[in-house]
């Protein structure tokens, strides 16, 4: 079941393990303010790099709004873990191996190449879609929106 999920959506829990293998629920993740969910193809790809990188560089604007970026993808914990090293990366990444909440948030492809669309949600404490951005070429405007969106929200 591919939904599309639209601004202003109330988002299920899920829980996914992150770089460390440590399970994470979103609500657990709420509890320190909204998250900015980033869904991408694959780590350490060249594009990746660039859009997680970019989230890490405004790792103080986000926290100066009270959110946390929080990237995800197909790739493995393993995997996930060397990204997050190699890049000092900063933030938690969820390692969604069987799909399943790529499928739910309506950003899973069917070819294997990149099997993630690059999307963006933010989501508000109270589990509450505020912004999405769906852009695939352009990494920094995912960060970017997200910023403005969240500042916007705060007001």
């Amino acid at each position: 079941m591919t939904e599309r999920i639209e601004v202003g959506d109330k988002i299920e829990d899920f829980t996914l393990p992150d770089e460390t293998g440590t399970p994470r629920s979103l609500t657990e993740l709420l509890v320190e303010g909204p998250v900015v969910l980033f869904f991408y193809p694959a780590a350490l790809t060249a594009g990746c790099t660039a859009e997680a990188c970019h989230f890490r560089d405004l790792a103080a604007e986000f926290s100066a709004v009270g959110a946390r970026p929080v990237g995800i993808s197909g790739d493995s914990v393993e995997r996930q873990q060397e990204f997050a090293g190699r890049h000092t990366l900063g933030m938690p990444l969820l390692s969604d191996a069987d799909g399943a909440v790529r499928e739910r948030f309506g950003v899973k492809r069917g070819f294997t190449l990149a099997p993630t669309k690059r999307v963006t949600f933010v989501i508000a404490e109270d589990r509450t879609v505020l912004e999405i951005v769906r852009s695939e070429l352009r990494m920094n405007t995912h960060a970017d929106r997200a910023l403005s969106a969240l500042r916007t929200h705060k007001g």
